[in-house]
């Protein structure tokens, strides 16, 4: 990675760093690292909670998070030692889990989607840096983000159905949103790897760009991103967000709402 990245990590204090993942915030910017790359950043339960735990420990200051992981691979997904009789130590196998009743299966499940939602906060805008392998629970860490710069090298692939699962971390709503239901169903059908150059085609990325020059790009995406009023990215973050839940009638209602608070607010009339 970029030394100029390594070195405003390593200035900025750590808010977290536990199981994996390491939460750094600098002023408006805060950056949440994935930091096990000599498991190319595999994922796990403690991983997950962690990542959730950043999440409730971002301050009101913060306008953009960025997620990245360390070393040659983004992620390469759920840690195999899942789908082991021992699991991981202190957790329930995977197999113990499904042996249990359906209602604390589905409780479990709940818990981990958890560490993937809180990206999409309308109050802040998430920006995945994704390089080599974001393969299944990497691949929808990178889809829980709102904005996606990826290296030149980067290789996405949704492997559970290989594995006889379905993607259960709250890859498939976005996925589709972005490629269209035929292109979603035929990359988690086949499990085949979606390189830099249809990501960007496609709109699952927003740039890519050589992997040296991949912290350079996110550094900038965020500097562009901070130009703006914050509370006129929210609002706009809001419209956007809710255009698939609404009719032509009801976003151009939601669009004049939205219009009218930032006015009386620009006035000196707000709440």
């Amino acid at each position: 990675m970029a030394s100029s990245e390594t070195e405003s990590t390593t200035e900025s204090a750590a808010v977290l760093d536990r199981d994996g993942v390491r939460l750094t915030v600098d002023d408006a910017v805060a950056t949440v690292t994935l930091t096990h790359p000599a498991k190319r950043n595999a994922q796990s339960p403690a991983l997950w909670r962690a990542l959730a735990e950043a999440g409730r420990l971002l301050p009101g200051t913060v306008r953009v998070v960025v997620l990245r992981g360390e070393g040659k691979s983004f992620s390469a997904g759920l840690d195999r030692q899942a789908f082991t009789p021992e699991g991981f130590d202190g957790e329930p196998s995977f197999l113990d889990m499904a042996r249990g009743p359906e209602a604390e299966l589905d409780a479990i499940i709940a818990e981990y989607q958890e560490a993937f939602t809180w990206w999409r906060r309308s109050d802040i805008v998430t920006v995945a840096a994704v390089q080599g392998h974001a393969i299944g629970a990497g691949f929808q860490l990178a889809l829980a983000c709102d904005l996606r710069v990826v290296a030149d090298d980067v290789q996405f692939a949704m492997r559970e159905t290989s594995l006889g699962l379905v993607p259960d971390l709250t890859g498939t709503h976005p996925l589709v949103s972005l490629v269209g239901y035929a292109r979603a169903l035929e990359i988690c059908a086949t499990g085949r790897f979606v390189h830099a150059d249809e990501a960007t085609r496609t709109g699952l990325a927003n740039i890519a760009v050589p992997a040296a020059e991949l912290d350079a790009a996110v550094q900038d995406l965020a500097g562009a991103l901070l130009a703006a009023p914050r509370d006129a990215v929210i609002e706009t973050k809001a419209l956007l967000q809710g255009v698939s839940g609404r009719t032509y009638e009801e976003q151009r209602n939601a669009e004049r709402a939205a219009q009218g608070r930032r006015l009386r607010d620009l006035a000196g009339l707000g709440d």
